[in-house]
């Protein structure tokens, strides 16, 4: 059957992601694996009185530029555009707090998982659970604004996240996937539903405060992999589509975060299997076969889309600084007469970084633009910092950048390698592994591990929430075996093994970045 008919017949099935830089729409056929149709909507974090924020008006209007663009490609690459769909999910950066009154009126401008204004309450909270607590989390955020006595407090009537908020507007169901809901409050043991002893230490912690009610009323409802959500209603259609060609009725996927979406393009939701994502932040998630030893505050508990268990290692902090380095290259490339895209600027510089030496030269890139809770830095200034023997080439700068994207990565890792945990298979996806074989190998020296970057997961979460869509299409059932079975069988991971040179130069790397983090603190200090 061809891609044509999938989209006139109303087969293909759409996926969403709203990422920190893009907005992006793909649609695969009747083949999971087969892309037939992407749009896309750049857009970005605005700092606003000291919060990183998006408006929700700037959720509406992404949405439809990127349906719109999907449209148009489709129509462009085959001849007709969809009306209607087999299933559609949606995906979103997880975390933060989008808090509500009883009338679905939003109380304060929505607070990224980008914020570290938390500390008190993530600390705090990670006592009383007993459970790591990062401050990124939705229940860290409210607890921080019960603990400052905030005046919206009182008219919290629910909370959710970016993916569950677009999914309300496109269902009116207030519900949550696995992977996301556990970025909000801890789950139970078996990963169906807000932990009930958590609920009511919380609820007893704050007994007496402006806050009123439960939070298990306030939270969404947990649904696995493979359930249906809720249909697409005529204002939610409205929403994605205000030409009103898209029709009512399609059935939705439960909403889930980045990570989970990620976990599912890279065909990571297994135990011992683990990825690697990399975009504004960078994350690693590990499935695991046993619980941890011990409460570690660089790793949180979180799940799979399916509610299996995952250490999570989350950086605020991935490839923006690195992406800022490659504009000013390129801007002196078109003052020097020769332009160049930036497709081209990143496979040129990448490739140079492979002529470095293994530990940079003595050069080292500090990425934070963010605050780095995994790091303890409250706040970012980005530095490029060097002895004057550190040896200043092209090359060296270059991998100095591209190791210091993975730098705090690998300190939160390091903690799992302590624990014992180990890890069958790693892949990895986001822009950076575009350029062939460069981020690749610099990530299995970090890791000192293999790791793989598959074909499929080109189009990243928008495809992941795409493949949960068709899942559910398909009546749900086992994910792992879904994966392996329909999606990945024939899939090409290439792996690349750690060059152990490369695991030596970035561990020289990773010894003076740790001891430069000193200069980092001075100067959140003095500048």
């Amino acid at each position: 059957m061809t891609a044509a008919s999938a989209i006139a017949e109303g087969r293909a099935v759409l996926g969403i992601e709203l990422g920190s830089t893009r907005i992006k729409a793909c649609l695969v056929g009747d083949d999971p694996n087969a892309v037939i149709a992407t749009g896309s909507h750049e857009w970005e974090n605005q700092l606003v009185d000291g919060v990183w924020t998006y408006s929700l008006e700037s959720v509406e209007s992404g949405l439809q530029s990127a349906y719109a663009a999907l449209v148009a490609d489709a129509q462009s690459r085959h001849g007709v555009a969809p009306t209607a769909f087999a299933a559609l999910g949606v995906s979103a950066m997880m975390h933060g707090y989008l808090a509500f009154d009883e009338a679905g009126e939003l109380l304060v401008p929505f607070r990224t998982w980008r914020n570290t204004s938390t500390g008190a309450a993530a600390a705090e909270l990670t006592e009383l659970f007993g459970v790591a607590i990062p401050q990124r989390w939705s229940i860290a955020h409210l607890h921080q604004a019960v603990l400052d006595g905030e005046a919206h407090v009182g008219r919290v009537h629910h909370l959710t996240t970016l993916a569950g908020y677009v999914h309300e507007r496109l269902t009116g169901e207030r519900v949550l996937g696995v992977g996301d809901a556990s970025g909000m409050f801890p789950l139970d043991a078996e990963g169906a539903g807000y932990d009930p002893e958590l609920v009511a230490r919380y609820d007893a912690a704050v007994a007496g405060s402006a806050l009123a009610g439960s939070i298990s009323g306030m939270l969404p409802a947990v649904l696995p992999a493979g359930h249906e959500a809720g249909r697409l209603t005529a204002q939610g259609a409205a929403l994605l589509d205000p030409t009103g060609a898209l029709q009512p009725g399609v059935a939705l996927c439960p909403p889930e975060g980045d990570a989970g979406t990620g976990m599912v393009a890279t065909n990571a939701v297994a135990p011992r299997t683990g990825n690697v994502s990399a975009g504004t932040s960078i994350f690693a998630m590990v499935v695991l076969d046993r619980p941890l030893a011990r409460v570690h505050p660089e790793l949180d508990i979180v799940a799979t889309p399916a509610g299996a268990p995952v250490a999570m290692v989350h950086c605020n902090n991935g490839a923006s600084e690195l992406a800022a380095w490659v504009g000013t290259y390129r801007r002196f490339a078109e003052i020097a007469g020769a332009p160049i895209s930036a497709d081209e600027a990143y496979s040129l510089l990448f490739a140079e970084a492979l002529d470095g030496e293994t530990d940079a030269g003595g050069i080292l890139a500090y990425n934070q633009v963010a605050g780095e809770p995994v790091a303890h830095l409250s706040e970012g200034r980005p530095l490029i910092v060097r002895t004057p023997d550190s040896r200043v080439t092209l090359a060296n700068v270059m991998r100095a950048h591209l190791y210091g994207v993975f730098a705090t990565l690998s300190l939160g890792m390091r903690v799992l390698r302590d624990e014992g945990v180990e890890i069958d298979r790693m892949y990895a996806h986001g822009g950076m592994f575009r350029t062939a074989g460069v981020a690749q190998r610099f990530l299995a020296a970090a890791l000192d591990a293999p790791v793989g970057v598959a074909e499929s997961a080109s189009e990243g979460g928008a495809w992941g929430v795409a493949v949960l869509a068709a899942f559910t299409a398909r009546g749900g059932g086992d994910l792992a075996a879904f994966l392996d079975d329909e999606v990945f069988a024939a899939a090409d991971s290439q792996p690349v093994a750690a060059d152990q040179d490369d695991v030596a130069g970035f561990a020289a790397y990773l010894t003076h970045y740790e001891a430069g983090l000193d200069v980092h603190r001075r100067a959140i200090e003095v500048l």
